[in-house]
């Protein structure tokens, strides 16, 4: 007689993984086929008018962050496909839902704000999907342990972008302020979970690539 597990949680084969990852990430994420669970923040704002500049630079900076969320995702999912254990790789997997939120998010204030995706999420994309299971078949502690640092460097990026919001932009603010507090959420669940610290030179390459990343993202 099947137990339980055995009904519910199906084995699948490495290939049938990533089939499912793939449906789940390239085709819903690239193609805006995923949706946000929770309404945006700041939906009941008022918008308040800015100038060309302003908006050029507002947009500039949620293209940037349009971009990090499509490298999340690509992270998240890439380290739950190579997961040990069935706690971290669900772990991983509700942290990737809820950064759906961030992404759907992003994509709407561009909108508003007339501004674009950046186009070489796809890029970003295939690399950091690469990093997420380099990353997942070093070892759940090591995989965690980037998420925790991670999502302390996108914190640190969120709060340099707040600075740099017009007072007046009240709707961007919101969106930004809610990453924030979910992105430190995501990274205490890492250290909690066991995350191992990674050496400095991982950190300090880590910065590196977001830097550019970031740069580039905010142009193209």
């Amino acid at each position: 007689m099947q137990s339980p597990s055995s009904v519910t949680d199906p084995v699948y084969s490495p290939l049938d993984k990533f089939i499912l990852e793939f449906d789940r990430n390239v085709l819903a994420v690239l193609t805006g086929r995923s949706h946000s669970t929770r309404p945006t923040p700041g939906a009941g704002i008022e918008e308040t008018p800015l100038d060309a500049a302003s908006r050029r630079h507002i947009a500039g900076l949620m293209r940037v962050n349009h971009a990090g969320e499509i490298s999340a995702q690509a992270l998240y999912q890439g380290q739950a496909l190579m997961a040990r254990d069935r706690e971290t790789r669900d772990k991983l997997r509700q942290s990737a839902d809820e950064e759906i939120d961030h992404l759907h998010w992003c994509e709407e204030r561009l909108g508003e704000l007339g501004g674009r995706t950046s186009c070489l999420d796809p890029l970003w994309f295939l690399g950091s999907l690469g990093i997420g299971i380099t990353a997942g078949v070093a070892g759940d502690d090591w995989s965690l342990g980037f998420i925790e640092e991670t999502e302390r460097q996108v914190v640190d990026h969120l709060q340099g972008h707040l600075r740099q919001l017009p007072q007046a932009d009240h709707k961007t603010r919101a969106i930004l302020e809610q990453m924030q507090v979910d992105e430190t959420e995501h990274g205490d669940k890492a250290a909690a979970a066991g995350a191992r610290k990674l050496p400095w030179p991982v950190r300090t390459a880590m910065r590196l690539c977001a830097r550019v990343m970031t740069r580039t993202s905010y142009y193209i």
